[in-house]
């Protein structure tokens, strides 16, 4: 028989169970909003989120990134705030959000090998936030290559100028690499490359181009698997002018060099050529470089220590191997060799004074030449220069030219 007590109590603790289990059904039903209205997603009572959704480029914790296409997008709503820095070090890292507010990306390059934060914010239509954040590392240099090029970006050069490129790592994969390399030209000049090694690629027409065409190179290489495991990092394009025509030849036989713009001869100079012991090349070279003044030391050409001349005047480069068209002024004054005799050491020499100053022949034509200028050089007892010592691919036949690509 249970007492009144016990018997209440146990209505107690019913009542009280029957209390809980009716507030916790309450609260899994979720809060009801405070005017009991539908908010439209699944019921009265769900929470708002944004629907704005940020995506980084770069996944969280990824490594191999691209340090060219690296940036935030942002679907349903507008970036309001990005931050990128470096890792370790805080530095903030430039960028821009565009016009729409739905892109970011960085103002410059990144660095390869380098460890970056990102962190966005955005908002959608109805003002709600939505945020996210990556740290990864772009790809290192170990597994990455580039390439230096000339002509640079802008620039305007002579009509024998090549687009040639050199990569810092040796390409297995040339077809995967030429292929997204783009050479055009106003002109309508067929355009092809050629591969001198695994480590140069050169991109020119059959003919001279075109004075007053204009070239543009597209490079896509950002990704581009080169080499086993080995990727690009380049993605731009680069324009430049031809400029008018200026090809010089010079005449070993009668130690004169023809100088012809645009169809028309300019001027003829005296000039000396290469002695019996170090003759000058024969075959079209390309000005590489221009140098008002230079040192020219012998040990560099592995011609021991026969000269040293540290200021040597309007002086540009013909061949990597050392051959320049130069000033001279320790020529012998009482018998002068320009017009007659070959002196140098396989360059050709002009007559200069020191200083590089003056009117003189050698001033003259540097002051009258331009990167990408062709200097032919004929009747010398040397062999023709190789189409890969310097940018003098214009020494190789066509057929021979077209055969070295790989597209």
């Amino acid at each position: 028989m249970t007492t009144p007590d016990i018997a209440a109590r146990r209505a107690l603790v019913a009542c009280a169970a029957l209390m809980v289990g009716t507030f916790t059904l309450t609260a899994c039903s979720g809060s009801a909003n405070a005017d009991g209205k539908d908010d439209g997603r699944g019921g009265k009572d769900s929470a708002k989120t944004s629907v704005a959704e940020i995506a980084i480029s770069a996944k969280d914790g990824s490594t191999g990134a691209s340090i060219n296409t690296t940036g935030v997008k942002v679907s349903d709503g507008r970036l309001t705030e990005v931050k990128m820095t470096v890792a370790g070090t805080g530095e903030a890292v430039p960028g821009a959000v565009s016009a729409d507010g739905r892109a970011w990306k960085p103002k410059e390059q990144l660095e390869r090998g380098t460890k970056y934060r990102i962190s966005a914010t955005a908002k959608d239509g109805n003002g709600l936030t939505a945020a996210s954040h990556s740290t990864f590392t772009t790809v290192t240099p170990a597994n990455s290559f580039i390439g230096t090029y000339t002509p640079d970006d802008g620039t305007t050069v002579g009509v024998g100028m090549p687009v040639s490129f050199t990569f810092d790592k040796a390409i297995t994969d040339k077809k995967a690499v030429q292929s997204h390399i783009s050479v055009t030209s106003s002109s309508g000049q067929e355009v092809v490359g050629h591969w001198f090694g695994a480590q140069r690629l050169d991109f020119r027409p059959q003919e001279y181009w075109k004075a007053g065409s204009k070239v543009t190179m597209k490079i896509d290489l950002d990704g581009v698997e080169g080499a086993n495991g080995v990727h690009g990092v380049q993605k731009k394009t680069v324009t430049f002018t031809v400029g008018r025509s200026q090809v010089s030849t010079v005449d070993v036989g009668t130690q004169t060099m023809t100088v012809v713009r645009d169809g028309k001869t300019v001027k003829s100079v005296p000039i000396s050529a290469g002695d019996a012991r170090h003759t000058t090349y024969n075959g079209q070279m390309v000005i590489s470089e221009k140098f008002t003044q230079t040192r020219m030391n012998s040990q560099s050409v592995g011609l021991g220590s026969e000269y040293d001349i540290p200021d040597v005047p309007n002086a540009m480069r013909l061949t990597r191997s050392g051959t320049f068209i130069h000033g001279n002024y320790w020529y012998n004054k009482a018998n002068p060799p320009f017009g007659r005799q070959g002196t140098s050491h396989g360059c050709v020499g002009l007559q200069d004074v020191r200083g590089a100053q003056g009117d003189t022949p050698g001033k003259w034509f540097f002051d009258n030449s331009m990167l990408g200028d062709v200097v032919v050089v004929k009747n010398s007892p040397d062999t023709t220069v190789a189409p890969d010592n310097g940018l003098n691919g214009w020494n190789m036949e066509w057929s021979r030219w077209v055969a070295g690509s790989a597209v």
